[in-house]
């Protein structure tokens, strides 16, 4: 008998679009109350804030690439 639970799902694509969307934009929120936060930070806590942030951009940009092409894959 074979054990099920262990079983691949099935690919399901479908709402990836909106998943992403939703993460850009908890992403966008998430800088924008980090430059609250900032006001209140100096030094290397502020810099390393900085340099969250420009990771969340990239972040950002990669997420809207593959929305991108979830959305094309949804056209095929």
């Amino acid at each position: 008998m074979k054990d099920d639970k262990y079983a691949p799902k099935p690919d399901d694509r479908s709402d990836n679009v909106e998943k992403l969307q939703d993460m850009v934009q908890d992403t966008i929120e998430n800088i924008e109350e980090s430059h609250e936060t900032m006001s209140h930070l100096s030094g290397q806590d502020k810099e390393q804030l900085k340099a969250k942030n420009k990771r969340r951009e990239q972040a950002i940009e990669g997420m809207r690439q593959e929305i991108k092409d979830e959305y094309d894959h949804q056209q095929q």
